[in-house]
């Protein structure tokens, strides 16, 4: 009897006409809708193409390769005869180091603030409250234009004038200690490193000194849990290895491949110019302030959000073993945090990432200040829109590759 049913199932099954199969109608649909999908954007193409040809444009990339006819007022060196293409790179060259240092400041100083958030000192709480409620409420439009006119009310770049840091020369016995940072209304010059002759025979043992940090912090885990203990001190074991391989090679390479720079004043008159050291313009001070004070604030709620997820019981019992309170944060606290704190974390790097598109508020020359230019000096704007657009899309799918493989990494492994 069962036999038979099951075989008249089937027979049933297989009398359904394609057009009421379930599964056929799911195809077509899509289908159907892809089809569609296909046929409007060749309608707006063809629309674009049509228009652009009214007016003399195409969708030619030819003006990539012509003479860029301006010229850019900071990052890589950059002459106006060179290639538009040239010009492009370099507006992705100064969001890219933008959005980096902006990027690791952020990190810094956001969890620094939520930390102080969950402070049992009052002031300390309640100062981190007040700054993360009026970053995080105020547009970031508005802030870029307080701080680009903060900056541009500081003092004129005149010798008897200019803010100095440390005002004077610190005498420490033999040693003269002469003022590290200079800031003014034009720009700010802080301390920098200098590449020389030497350095493209040493970059190969920077490499190879981020490789043997990695090697000694998976050899230390795997010792410690062939121990049967928790991994502890791979990040010193790292660090260890890194510093040993950049000392290998300083030695091993003649000369030295990387020089200190302090900044000095220069000039003959009341208005002097800075040498040497790392020069900070106003406008790229402006972004630097907003983007990180902005994104702190949001990443500093993700850290106490973080932190207040981990259960007070091992807090209390890691008390009840003695552990000061930077050691529970440092071992307990954190580890167990930051699986809570590294995805939302990625999404506040690609905001501050894309935000720093506002850099043409202050006229920092970033990539959508210099494909503007391009845009304006080609008329080609619908061939560089795309490329901007394409532009940050790689930087985000980029961040947000390696941030999934960090979240990857501190997952728990379920067995």
């Amino acid at each position: 009897m069962s036999e038979s049913s099951s075989i008249l199932s089937l027979e049933e099954q297989a009398a359904v006409p394609f057009w009421r199969d379930i599964h056929v109608l799911r195809w077509l649909f899509q289908i159907i809708v892809l089809v569609l999908t296909v046929l409007f954007l060749g309608l707006l193409a063809n629309n674009l193409v049509t228009n652009l040809r009214k007016v003399g444009l195409s969708l030619s990339f030819e003006f990539l390769f012509r003479p860029a006819g301006f010229s850019i007022s900071e990052g890589p060196p950059f002459d106006p005869r060179a290639p538009v293409w040239k010009a492009y790179l370099v507006g992705v060259a100064n969001t890219l180091r933008a959005a980096g240092i902006g990027i690791v400041l952020a990190t810094i100083l956001g969890t620094i603030v939520g930390i102080a958030r969950l402070s049992r000192n009052w002031l300390v709480s309640r100062v981190a409250l007040v700054y993360i409620e009026i970053m995080q409420n105020t547009p970031l439009l508005v802030q870029l234009f307080f701080w680009f006119t903060l900056v541009k009310a500081l003092p004129s770049q005149q010798r008897e004038t200019i803010i100095r840091v440390p005002y004077q020369t610190l005498h420490l016995g033999p040693v003269e200690i002469p003022p590290l940072a200079y800031f003014s209304q034009r720009a700010a010059a802080l301390p920098g490193l200098q590449t020389q002759e030497s350095f493209r025979f040493w970059w190969p043992f920077l490499v190879l000194a981020f490789v043997t940090a990695y090697v000694a912090w998976r050899v230390r885990i795997y010792l410690k849990e062939r121990e049967g203990h928790p991994p502890t001190g791979q990040f010193w074991w790292a660090t260890g290895a890194f510093v040993l391989s950049l000392v290998i090679g300083w030695l091993v390479v003649p000369g030295s491949p990387l020089r200190i720079t302090i900044p000095t004043l220069v000039g003959e008159g009341r208005i002097v110019n800075y040498e040497g050291g790392w020069v900070l313009t106003n406008n790229f001070q402006a972004l630097l302030l907003g983007l990180v004070l902005y994104t702190a604030a949001f990443i500093a709620e993700v850290v106490r959000a973080g932190i207040q997820s981990v259960p007070y019981g091992q807090i209390e019992a890691a008390t009840a073993l003695g552990f000061t309170r930077g050691q529970q944060l440092r071992l307990i606290i954190m580890p167990q945090a930051l699986r809570v704190i590294i995805p939302p974390l990625i999404n506040q790097y690609l905001n501050l990432t894309k935000n720093s598109s506002l850099a043409i508020a202050v006229a920092f020359p970033d990539l959508f200040n210099v494909s503007q230019t391009i845009g304006n000096q080609t008329g080609q704007n619908t061939q560089v829109i795309a490329m901007v657009m394409g532009s940050y899309l790689m930087m985000s799918l980029s961040i947000s590759l390696v941030m999934n493989i960090v979240n990857k990494r501190m997952q728990i492994v379920e067995r």
